[in-house]
């Protein structure tokens, strides 16, 4: 079942909120707290409006803050009718890291809103300007509690992989941002597609999976396992130990996307992009069609 502790906890840290009514500069801006960034990047969300980062106006809104204003609005998430269904990370490959120009590792939530049917196109009508990026996806069979989890013990609790992608979503202007902004808008999170071919992770190396990107017929990146934190694994147990600072755990069941193995590709109207795993088959999607 959907855990709601998150939800819990979020409640209470939103009332510790402090504004900010200055920046760097020492001219007055707009006053934010962790109440009204929520809103405004579900706002965001909803109306496919695009903004500058917060931390432009709110220099100290860093990674915690964000953290706080994700659990927030994944609270109001669980209000209205969507259900916590796993976490995903974010930049855990070096690609990422370099393209974002943020040098750390992220958490943030999956809600069964995000879950994209194999062999639906790219929902443009609720995007703002979507990426794909491939992943290996974990799905639980145990649950996985920190801190302290290593790799091994990551995976010891992993029941199947699974190739698959994110369609990442930025409410930020050319996705420009800081770990605070990025972690407050649940590390860009968008739709996700699972794979058909799931194995025990026993039967894979998983550091040597290789994938290949292709965009519009053409072979555009590659990468393998081994571009997320060295091992899959390692994310995972990334996750768990970064949860439990949080005070939260990966449970039975859960879907876990461990973060893009190349840097991600743009999915316009009309594109097609398919991403081709060693063991783990192949996903397609189309771009749809103008919003």
């Amino acid at each position: 079942m959907a855990s709601k502790a998150p939800a819990k906890a979020a409640a209470k840290k939103a009332s510790a909120a402090r504004p900010t009514t200055r920046a760097r500069s020492g001219k007055a801006k707009a006053t934010w707290t962790i109440e009204s960034v929520a809103a405004e990047l579900l706002a965001c969300e909803d109306e496919r409006r695009e903004r500058e980062p917060f931390t432009d106006d709110w220099p100290e809104l860093d990674l915690d803050t964000g953290y706080q204003i994700q659990d927030l609005n994944l609270a109001k998430r669980l209000e209205r009718g969507e259900q916590l269904i796993g976490v995903k990370l974010g930049l855990t490959s070096r690609a990422k890291q370099q393209r974002m120009g943020v040098f750390s590792p992220f958490v943030a939530w999956l809600t069964d809103a995000m879950i994209l049917p194999a062999g639906d196109p790219v929902p443009q009508g609720r995007l703002i300007h979507p990426r794909i990026e491939p992943e290996i996806v974990f799905v639980m069979g145990d649950g996985l509690a920190g801190p302290g989890v290593s790799c091994a013990q990551a995976m010891s609790a992993v029941e199947s992989v699974y190739g698959g992608f994110e369609i990442i979503d930025s409410r930020y202007r050319n996705f420009r941002f800081k770990a605070g902004d990025v972690s407050a808008d649940n590390a860009s999170s968008g739709f996700f597609v699972t794979g058909p071919v799931g194995v025990h992770p026993s039967t894979i190396d998983l550091a040597l999976e290789g994938v290949l990107v292709e965009v519009d017929g053409q072979i555009v990146d590659s990468a393998t396992g081994a571009a997320v934190q060295g091992h899959p694994g390692e994310a995972l147990a990334l996750a768990a130990n970064d949860l439990a600072r949080r005070g939260h755990s990966i449970e039975p069941g859960w879907i876990v996307l461990t973060g893009g193995m190349t840097d991600a590709v743009f999915a316009p109207p009309g594109s097609s992009v398919a991403v081709h795993f060693t063991n783990l088959g192949s996903c397609f999607v189309n771009g749809g069609a103008e919003a």
